[in-house]
């Protein structure tokens, strides 16, 4: 299938017969794409899965008649627009309280959830707050911190952490090495 270059009037009104027939799941995923986003993160932002991501990429790729994603990505950005993103709102929502709601066993530990990590409470732990507190954010994606958005200062500190902890186990591996090599020269 040869990519199309979309650059006369009549072409144009193709491209907009094609976009108008992609749904709104596939333009959302284009425009994700667009900004470079893996189908990963594409899936994360849309709360998706990644096959699903990817099966409407595919189907994109087909109603628009060309065939890397970066393509289509572009044909998307330049005749619809930018993906406009959600409002970011916080993972932990204040609970609403249910006059309904017995004062039964979930609601005690939902109330007392925020405690944890407390004296007297060392036993419970949440995904709120959990008993490892690190001011270093780690260099991957963790459920709590979905996308990497660490400073060029971070980065270049865990790629020296990194070196170092390579060197210091490549060192005991030789030392073990040496180790065994006069346990049986002995």
């Amino acid at each position: 299938m040869a990519e199309k270059s979309f650059g006369s009037n009549s072409d144009a009104d193709e491209v907009q017969m094609r976009i108008a027939r992609l749904s709104p799941g596939q333009l959302d995923c284009l425009r994700l794409v667009d900004q470079h986003l893996s189908s990963k993160e594409i899936a994360a932002e849309l709360g998706i899965s990644p096959h699903t991501v990817d099966q409407r990429i595919r189907g994109a790729l087909q109603i628009l008649g060309v065939e890397r994603r970066a393509h289509a990505a572009r044909v998307i950005a330049t005749h619809c627009g930018p993906y406009q993103r959600l409002i970011h709102q916080s993972p932990y929502i204040e609970p609403q309280p249910d006059p309904g709601q017995s004062d039964g066993a979930v609601r005690i530990q939902i109330r007392h959830a925020d405690r944890a990590g407390e004296i007297g409470l060392e036993d419970l732990n949440t995904e709120q707050r959990s008993s490892v507190r690190s001011s270093l954010p780690l260099p991957f994606a963790t459920r709590s911190n979905p996308r990497n958005e660490m400073s060029i200062g971070l980065r270049l500190l865990w790629i020296i952490l990194i070196a170092i902890g390579a060197a210091f186990s490549a060192g005991m591996y030789l030392a073990g090495l040496e180790s065994l090599a006069r346990l049986y020269t002995d």
